[in-house]
C-alpha cells in the first residue's frame, strides 16, 4: 500500500497545479475562477482567500456539487500548504467528473507570502456557536442568516399577548436588540396570556418586566424601552433605525398611524390582530406590497370591532399568532421562505383553519400610492388626528 508522501506524489503527477499569482491575476482581469478552500471550519474562519467557497475535503463527495453544479466550470482548490488540496483535486477530477479542475501550489501559506488579500470572516463565539447551534445547521439560515439576526433591529408595540411569544421567540432566535413600547403595567388579569410576564411583577411597568424575562432567556439581547404610548409627536423619532416593526396594538388609531408612518420610513411591519378565537396576521412591506390602509382604507363601525376587554380572547390564541409573527421577522431579517406579503392569514382555533387570502396594493390609497420621493420633509412627521379619524369612521 503506498505511503501518503507516495500518494500525494501520484496526485501531483496527474493533476494540474497553479501559481496563487495566477489565481491573483485571474480574479484582478474579470477572469476568477471558482476557488474553493478545503481546510477545516476553523482553519477558514482564520482567514481565507476573498470570494472563496468553502468544502471541507472530507465533505467534499456530498457538497461539491452544491457549489460547482457545472463539472466544465474552472475549479481551482487551496488548502494550507497544497496537499489536501492536490489529492481533493484528483478526487474531483477522477471520481467525480470534474473536467477543468487545478490545486493552488502551496496553499493559502504562499498566497499570504506573495502579499494577497486575506478575508478574515467575522465569527461567533462559542458560546454563540452552542447557542444557535441548530440555526447554523439550516441551510435557510446558517451562519450568515444568524449574523443577520444578531444585527437586527426589531421593535415590538406592545409587551402583552401578542409581543410577549414574539419577544421571547426573537430573543431566543438572537435578534440583537429588541424595542418595546408600552406604557402600561402588568395586572393579573395580564397572565392568562401574556407570558413574558410573572405574578410576582404584578404593578411592574410592562417593559421592565418584559426586559427581565428575555435578559433572562438571552444575556447577549440589548433591550430599548420605550416607556411611552406612540401618538403623532414621537412616533417617527421612537420607530426610525429599526429594521421590522412587530404589531401587537389594540386600538385602530395607533394602527392607522403606524401605518402610515412606517410608510414614509419604508420599514416592513409584521400586523396581526386576536379576538375570541380568531386571529389575522399580515406582512405589509411598503411599496412591496399593500399596506394596512390598502386593506381597510377606514376603521370599521365600533360595534363590529369589539376589544377583547369586552369581548374576550382564548389564552393560547395571542401564542400561536405572535409565534407567527416571529417567523416572519426572522424570514425577513434572513431572506428566508417567502413572507406574507401580499397575503392575509386567518386563524379559527376552534376549527383549526387556516385561510389564505391574496391582497393587492390599492393603486389610489392615500399612503402607499405616492412614492417615497413625492413626500416632502415638512410633510414627513405631520399627521391628521387619527382619533377623530376613526371615530368619524364608526
Amino acid at each position: 500500500m503506498p505511503s501518503g508522501a507516495e500518494m500525494v506524489k501520484r496526485a501531483r503527477e496527474q493533476i494540474t497545479e497553479v501559481d496563487p499569482r495566477a489565481v491573483h491575476d485571474s480574479a484582478s482581469n474579470g477572469g476568477a475562477p471558482l476557488i474553493v478552500d478545503v481546510r477545516e471550519q476553523n482553519e477558514f474562519d482564520e482567514g481565507h482567500i476573498p470570494g472563496a467557497v468553502h468544502v471541507p475535503r472530507g465533505f467534499l463527495e456530498s457538497r461539491i456539487e452544491g457549489a460547482a453544479p457545472d463539472r466544465s466550470e474552472r475549479v481551482v482548490l487551496y488548502c494550507a500548504g497544497g496537499v489536501r488540496s492536490a489529492l481533493a483535486a484528483k478526487t474531483l477530477q477522477d471520481e467525480l467528473g470534474y473536467e477543468n479542475v487545478e490545486s493552488m501550489t502551496g496553499g493559502i501559506t504562499l498566497w499570504k507570502d506573495r502579499g494577497f488579500d486575506v478575508e478574515v470572516p467575522r465569527a461567533l463565539t462559542a458560546e454563540q456557536r452552542a447557542r444557535y447551534s441548530r440555526h447554523l445547521l439550516l441551510p435557510e439560515i446558517g451562519l450568515e442568516g444568524q449574523l443577520k439576526l444578531l444585527d437586527a433591529k426589531v421593535l415590538l408595540l406592545g409587551a402583552g399577548g401578542l409581543g410577549s411569544p414574539t419577544a421571547l421567540y426573537l430573543a431566543a432566535a438572537g435578534v440583537g436588540t429588541i424595542g418595546l413600547v408600552d406604557d402600561d403595567e402588568v395586572d393579573v388579569s395580564n397572565l392568562q396570556r401574556q407570558v413574558i410576564h410573572t405574578t410576582d411583577r404584578v404593578g411592574m411597568p410592562k417593559v421592565d418586566s418584559a426586559e427581565q424575562s428575555v435578559k433572562a432567556l438571552n444575556p447577549g439581547v440589548e433591550v430599548m424601552k420605550h416607556a411611552t404610548r406612540l401618538d403623532s409627536s414621537n412616533i417617527m423619532e421612537i420607530i426610525e433605525g429599526y429594521d421590522v416593526i412587530v404589531d401587537g396594538v389594540d386600538n385602530f388609531p395607533t394602527r392607522y398611524l403606524l401605518n402610515d408612518a412606517s410608510v414614509r420610513l419604508r420599514i416592513p411591519v409584521v400586523s396581526a390582530s386576536i379576538l375570541g378565537f380568531d386571529g389575522q396576521l399580515s406582512v405589509f412591506a411598503p411599496y412591496d406590497g399593500p399596506c394596512y390602509r390598502c386593506l381597510y382604507p377606514t376603521p370599521p363601525p365600533a360595534e363590529l370591532a369589539p376589544s377583547c376587554g369586552a369581548n374576550g380572547v382564548l389564552g393560547v390564541l395571542p401564542g400561536t399568532m405572535g409565534l407567527l409573527q416571529a417567523t416572519e421577522v426572522i424570514k425577513l431579517v434572513t431572506g428566508a421562505g417567502e413572507p406574507l406579503i401580499g397575503r392575509l392569514v386567518l386563524y379559527d382555533a376552534l376549527a383549526t383553519t387556516f385561510t389564505d387570502l391574496k391582497v393587492r396594493r390599492d393603486p389610489d390609497c392615500p399612503i402607499c400610492s405616492r412614492e417615497p420621493g413625492e413626500i416632502s420633509d415638512e410633510e414627513m412627521g405631520v399627521f391628521p388626528d387619527y382619533e377623530a379619524f376613526c371615530a368619524a369612521a364608526g
